[in-house]
């Protein structure tokens, strides 16, 4: 069974190594967790998955191979885990404990009941001692007290259940899936990176710790407090074409200004040129020059572009291609100053990946970024923060 896991994990695209198979077997044998299926779940979840976007695949997987399901991945099975109770039972559960559960009769008169009463049951049912619900003494549901029971849904109460039987709790961080706030806050995480900046102002416990035991008097040593060293230039699409997907950047500008200090944004239309701005109620009275920014900004900023890249490709490979002014300087040229000034530069696109090569303006501003173009995912959000964090 722990072989079919760790064959299901790699399946499911989890880098599962035999090492790590290894240390979950030694952590059994050494019994570091109590004998119980969520235990179990917990210890192997935390020594496999390396990376939050994976936790809902573990679930999946786990549901899987634990539960005796044939289901596939992306895909909530529904089906009753007596292969999954048994299994658990006889590793886990004492002797004493096997005899307990006898009081209900065997595991198949136990599962058995169970798939009964959820067959006769129609809608929701609380208290009582027979039907699956809430509240109540039967063997089956949640919140209610039975020495015995299968737990279906809801908060154990008084932690006696032989099986939480609960739904995927990590589905929304699937690397698949759309993005939220809090998932674009995992992914922009890679790129953070803390330096100690400043007047020594902090004390440093191991350092004065360390002197004093040297020393053999009272050593006190001070550092500079630590800062996110990162800084950011963030420009964003807005209008036309962009306004279905006001949400999701609205998701990811909050989520970048609670997690980088040193965060400049501006806005612009389809393609960069000689002017940019911050506040898009007053977009041609009070615009930014880009001569500016490349000026003010150091070779040190991160430069992330976010849109759609779809236009007609005269707005940027021709002067006066804009739609809203004429520009003296092709969109394409502003675009090349930019990625020459900041060597670390991404443009994250807010469509499917799939859906870019059939758009020229697609294919030529992915040429100006120099392939660095990647989907406005949590798959594609995290190599596009890894591409950062390589250029210094």
């Amino acid at each position: 069974m722990f072989f079919s896991f760790l064959d299901e994990l790699r399946a499911a695209g989890i880098p599962a190594s035999l090492k790590e198979h290894l240390v979950l077997l030694e952590a059994l044998d050494r019994e570091v967790i109590e004998r119980t299926p969520e235990a179990f779940y917990y210890l192997a979840r935390a020594t496999f998955v390396k990376d939050e976007g994976l936790l809902d695949r573990f679930d999946q997987v786990f549901a899987k191979v634990f539960k005796g399901i044939a289901s596939s991945y992306g895909v909530t099975p529904a089906e009753i885990p007596e292969d999954w109770l048994r299994a658990v039972a006889e590793k886990y559960l004492t002797p004493e404990e096997m005899e307990a559960i006898k009081s209900l009769g065997s595991w198949d008169e136990i599962m058995e009941t169970l798939k009964k009463r959820l067959e006769e049951q129609q809608g929701r049912h609380e208290g009582g001692s027979k039907w699956i619900g809430t509240g109540g003494t039967s063997p089956y549901g949640n919140s209610g007290y039975n020495p015995e029971g299968v737990r279906i849904g809801g908060e154990s109460q008084h932690k006696r259940a032989l099986k939480v039987w609960e739904g995927r709790e990590f589905r929304n961080l699937d690397s698949t899936r759309e993005l939220g706030t809090r998932n674009i806050k995992v992914a922009l995480r890679r790129l953070r990176r803390f330096a100690r900046e400043g007047a020594a102002d902090e004390l440093d416990i191991d350092a004065t710790i360390d002197g004093t035991a040297r020393q053999g008097w009272l050593d006190v040593h001070m550092r500079p407090e630590r800062h996110n060293a990162v800084k950011l230039l963030l420009f964003l699409d807005v209008g036309g074409s962009m306004d279905p997907f006001v949400k999701l950047c609205e998701e990811l500008f909050s989520a970048a200004t609670s997690e980088f200090k040193n965060l400049e944004f501006f806005y612009f239309h389809n393609c960069l040129y000689e002017g940019v701005w911050k506040d898009n109620r007053r977009r041609f009275t009070e615009r930014t020059p880009t001569w500016d920014i490349l000026h003010k900004y150091g070779h040190d900023y991160k430069l992330i572009f976010v849109g759609d890249a779809s236009m007609s490709a005269y707005e940027i490979s021709h002067p006066g291609g804009s739609v809203e002014h004429f520009n003296e300087e092709a969109g394409a040229v502003w675009m090349q100053r930019m990625v020459s000034t900041y060597p670390a530069a991404v443009w994250l696109n807010v469509l499917p990946e799939a859906q870019w090569g059939y758009t020229q303006s697609v294919r030529l501003i992915r040429d100006l970024m120099n392939d660095r173009m990647y989907p406005l995912t949590l798959a594609g959000l995290d190599d596009a923060m890894r591409e950062l964090s390589r250029k210094r």
